[in-house]
């Protein structure tokens, strides 16, 4: 009886690890804080800043578990990366995103709350939230990237749609493997996952009052 409530359990630990391990202190510098300057600093750029941000990573995991719960579910990433890409975009055409980082933080909080919920939302719905968190965070990412040149800026959106799009469709696949019964009542180890992600994201947002 308990070796199907195993593989659960260690990825509920593994969404834990990764969310610790990774550093918020390197979360806006990739690169050690230098503008990449080639092809292969603007890809290795654009593959670690989303995972290397606790904020992002959190983020990109909460997204994987709420797709694994729609029977269409792989195609809802593709509204956060596309929406993400376009954040960059603006960033870099000098729009303004008022109180940026905090509706990063607050993004990652809705989304893990979405993965804990025992009812599915509406497919549009989830649309239209992964393109507004995709469309917040990208613009928070551009900020590593202005001032570089188009060949450094084209590998590191290149990096930023490949390790998003790997990440997200990974972790949905994962969890609807180890999804038991109906997709619109997650187990209690992936609702646990969905609420260590929006913890995070209410982590994240109340930092800056410590600091």
């Amino acid at each position: 009886m308990t070796a199907p409530i195993l593989p659960k359990t260690r990825l509920l630990a593994l969404t834990f690890a990764g969310l610790i391990a990774a550093s918020p202190a390197l979360a806006h510098h990739p690169m050690g804080g230098m503008t990449p300057a080639t092809f292969t600093q603007g890809l290795l750029s654009g593959f670690g800043h989303p995972v290397i941000g606790l904020d992002h990573l959190a983020a990109l995991v909460g997204v994987g578990l709420v797709s694994s719960r729609f029977a269409r579910g792989l195609t809802l990433p593709a509204f956060w990366v596309v929406a993400m890409a376009a954040g960059v975009g603006l960033h870099l055409m000098s729009a303004d995103l008022p109180f940026a980082e905090a509706l990063v933080a607050l993004s990652v909080v809705v989304i893990g709350l979405a993965a804990t919920m025992r009812t599915t939302l509406p497919y549009a719905l989830i649309a239209a939230l992964f393109a507004a968190g995709g469309a917040v965070h990208g613009y928070a990412l551009g900020e590593s990237i202005v001032g570089a040149e188009s060949t450094p800026l084209v590998a590191y959106l290149v990096g930023l749609v490949a390790v998003q799009t790997a990440l997200t469709t990974g972790i949905a696949l994962a969890a609807r493997s180890l999804a038991k019964g109906s997709l619109a009542a997650p187990s209690l180890q992936l609702r646990l996952a969905g609420l260590a992600v929006a913890v995070t994201g209410v982590a994240t947002l109340a930092l800056p009052a410590f600091a």
